[in-house]
């Protein structure tokens, strides 16, 4: 029998007459229903989050409730592969580097937990304080909102609600509607761990309902939101002066100067262009490859992309699997076929089986083709060659993102060139741009939005500087 489960609100699980069917992404089969909530239930979930917040968690207790929390995790790391491959249509063997991350991610979070500090400020040194003593603390922001994607349904989800629970927040969660289990999992590992009743609350809904309502709430203090530029430029104009962290779109860079390690770039472009079927925020879409290498790189880039095995992805030897939807896959084949009729070169794949696109590479193609200039969001790499490192910077930079960036070269003055002039949140030498470790600062710059991801980071951006000064008399 088909499970169903229910939003966590407070201390219950809610059950709803609205049910959304959870699809396995490869067969289409349900796997699971939830509920959707209703706008009653969103103004309870609230309500459940400030009144969790009147009685607040030492940092040491919320520091070993995600050290239980990443102990817990790390014993179902099985199980929630499982559900990320099912809901994800995730490659087994990546969900469970997925499944690795998250763990990490709570476990740093909890360090955080434990790290959080301000400063003395030296007013005495200004005529007129000699006797005062100033300082600053870090206070939680209040209710935090998390609204995460469907391609990292467990990791990115976690990097939104460990540091919140780390800096003191309570948290309303979202997951995308094609990929709730994810988090309705984390609840539960959460209260095993013994996380109090309404410090995380799951909602699942629309956008254009459950979203909405949770942006007219004034009591939530803070959004987190990873996803497109039009909803996060919404987001953004729905909260207001309230603080958000946005993590946008991309259709990041990687550069092939003259001097790289051809046998190192390769296989790794090729890998991480098509990981997750590109469905990537820093997924490898444009490269840029010097002339006097181009067709060196283009031909190992071709023979690394032809080995990857498209199929089933909880069979553990696929490396690519479906789109997140039919109309995903519509999308991304009718913007491959425009650019080949607009003069673009298919150099390998372009076909489709459901909702499957064997990993594409397309050369010559110009500025103004999407498959360029927008974020694709699929298993699509472009190639153009470039004859000065000037030229490859400024091409990088001509981009409305600005994510991350990759760059291969053996030359420490290229890589500093490129670190200092490149207009990106990250700028990887020697890899991807889609390398990401989840204890670095992470976000970026233009459309890619505001703000920093990483344990670190982020909870610095949910917690809010205040200032104490004391007037002692000697």
């Amino acid at each position: 029998m088909t499970a169903t489960y229910g939003l966590l609100i407070g201390s219950k699980e809610i059950f709803t007459d609205d049910l959304l069917p959870v699809q396995d992404k490869y067969s289409g089969d349900t796997i699971a229903y939830i509920c959707q909530a209703r706008q009653a239930d969103v103004n309870d979930a609230v309500r459940a989050a400030s009144q969790a917040r009147k009685e607040p968690l030492s940092p040491y207790r919320r520091s070993q409730i995600l050290y239980a929390a990443s102990t817990i995790m790390k014993g179902r790391r099985d199980e929630l592969a499982a559900i990320i491959a099912a809901e994800a249509g995730k490659p087994l063997k990546d969900a469970l580097v997925e499944v690795g991350r998250a763990i990490e991610t709570f476990r740093l979070s909890a360090e955080e937990a434990t790290r959080i500090t301000g400063e003395m400020v030296p007013v005495e040194a200004y005529p007129g304080s000699e006797n005062r003593l100033a300082f600053t603390i870090r206070a939680p922001r209040g209710t935090v909102c998390a609204i995460s994607p469907f391609n990292f349904p467990l990791n990115l989800l976690c990097h939104k609600v460990a540091p919140a629970l780390a800096a003191g927040n309570a948290v309303i969660t979202k997951p995308a509607s094609t990929t709730p289990l994810s988090a309705y999992k984390v609840g539960e590992i959460l209260q095993e761990a013994g996380l109090p009743a309404g410090w995380y609350n799951l909602l699942v809904g629309p956008g254009s309902t459950v979203g909405e309502w949770l942006l007219d709430h004034q009591e939530i203090n803070y959004y987190t939101f990873t996803g497109s530029y039009e909803i996060g430029k919404r987001v953004q104009e729905r909260a207001g002066f309230r603080k958000t962290t946005l993590e946008l779109g991309s259709n990041a860079a990687t550069i092939i100067h003259k001097d790289a390690d051809l046998e190192l770039a390769a296989p790794l472009c090729a890998r991480m262009a098509f990981a997750n079927a590109g469905q990537v925020c820093i997924s490898v879409q444009r490269l840029l490859v010097h002339r006097d290498v181009y067709q060196s790189f283009r031909d190992a880039l071709i023979k690394h992309t032809k080995a990857l095995v498209l199929g089933d992805p909880k069979d553990p030897t696929t490396d690519v699997g479906p789109l997140i939807s039919a109309k995903e896959a519509d999308r991304i084949m009718a913007w491959i076929e425009e650019a080949c009729n607009d003069g673009a070169q298919l150099l390998s794949g372009g076909t489709r089986r459901g909702n499957m696109i064997e990993p594409t590479i397309l050369a010559d193609v110009k500025g103004e083709m999407k498959v360029w200039c927008q974020e694709i969001f699929g298993p699509v790499v472009t190639l153009v060659p470039y004859d000065s490192l000037e030229e490859a910077i400024e091409q990088t930079n001509q981009s409305e993102y600005g994510l991350q960036a990759g760059v291969f070269t053996r030359s420490i003055d290229v890589a500093f060139e490129c670190a200092k002039k490149l207009h990106v949140g990250g700028v990887i030498i020697n890899d991807t741009s889609a390398h990401r470790t989840d204890s670095m600062p992470y976000g970026g710059v233009k459309n890619s939005g505001t703000g920093r991801e990483g344990p670190k980071y982020a909870v610095q951006e949910m917690t809010e500087s205040k200032v104490i000064v004391i007037n002692h008399r000697m």
